[in-house]
């Protein structure tokens, strides 16, 4: 059994490489199923979106426009409604499955194994908390990258370790927020530079994969499912990885207990 929890602050070098090479390969069926499932759930969703646009060349639009607008608009609306509920269901199921993965590995990294079952119970269990924090983070970010970029690049890494918190800390959603900031503090670089490259990993091996797998035709959807779902866990157990750095930093700036008398 591999020891995954450092007690010292891990660089951004060994966190790719606990993720990639001990943690990930290591227990790889626990990672991937979640995220295998959670693309096979976000292909059926899509479905109706995709059956509802094939109506789109059938409309008539040489028809009288008393007749051929109040239609157009009407199916606008329908479709929007259809993208907005699937957007939703899509991201509580997708931060359900980040939950699980967090869970997983926190459990792999503590206490040398997981079980999904568990990891999905606690998952759902934090699920308003996740949702509320993510929903904040979110908007936040984007008010910040609408603002010169900037203030939205520093706001993603302020609150990169916010679902790994409320996860293993058990943190509500506003706690979250102040105790990823706190963890963050004095690294900000650093988050940035794991983030950057976490990123780059997953966007190529995802270019890389869908250029490979384009000629194959309808067969590359199932294909790019099944890879895609090898390529998201990443992301997640990186997190996780860098979270336990972060509180191994926080401890060793605690000073030591006073000697006795």
């Amino acid at each position: 059994m591999f020891e995954f929890k450092s007690t010292y602050e891990l660089s951004v070098e060994e966190i790719i490489s606990s993720t990639l090479f001990r943690l990930y390969f290591n227990n790889f069926g626990i990672f991937f199923v979640p995220c295998l499932m959670f693309s096979i759930v976000s292909a059926l969703l899509s479905l109706p979106i995709l059956t509802y646009s094939k109506k789109w060349p059938k409309i008539d639009f040489t028809g009288p426009s008393e007749v051929v607008w109040p239609k157009l608009l009407n199916m606008l609306l329908t479709f929007m409604a259809l993208a907005f509920i699937i957007g939703i269901i899509s991201w509580i199921i997708g931060t359900v499955v980040s939950g699980v993965l967090i869970k997983s590995a926190s459990d792999v990294i503590e206490k040398g194994k997981t079980s999904l079952s568990d990891s999905l119970k606690f998952a759902v269990s934090k699920l308003p908390s996740l949702l509320v924090a993510s929903l904040i983070v979110g908007i936040l970010t984007m008010l910040g990258l609408l603002l010169l970029i900037i203030p939205g690049i520093i706001v993603s890494i302020m609150f990169y370790l916010v679902i790994p918190v409320i996860i293993i800390e058990n943190k509500g959603a506003l706690e979250s927020l102040t105790r990823s900031r706190e963890l963050i503090s004095n690294r900000w670089l650093k988050t940035f530079a794991l983030s950057l490259i976490i990123g780059l990993i997953t966007g190529a091996l995802t270019f890389i994969v869908n250029l490979i797998l384009a000629p194959l035709g309808m067969y590359s959807i199932l294909a790019s499912t099944i890879i895609s779902s090898v390529i998201a866990p990443i992301s997640p157990i990186s997190s996780t990885f860098y979270y336990y750095s972060m509180c191994a930093k926080e401890e060793s700036r605690i000073p030591p207990p006073p000697p006795p008398f």
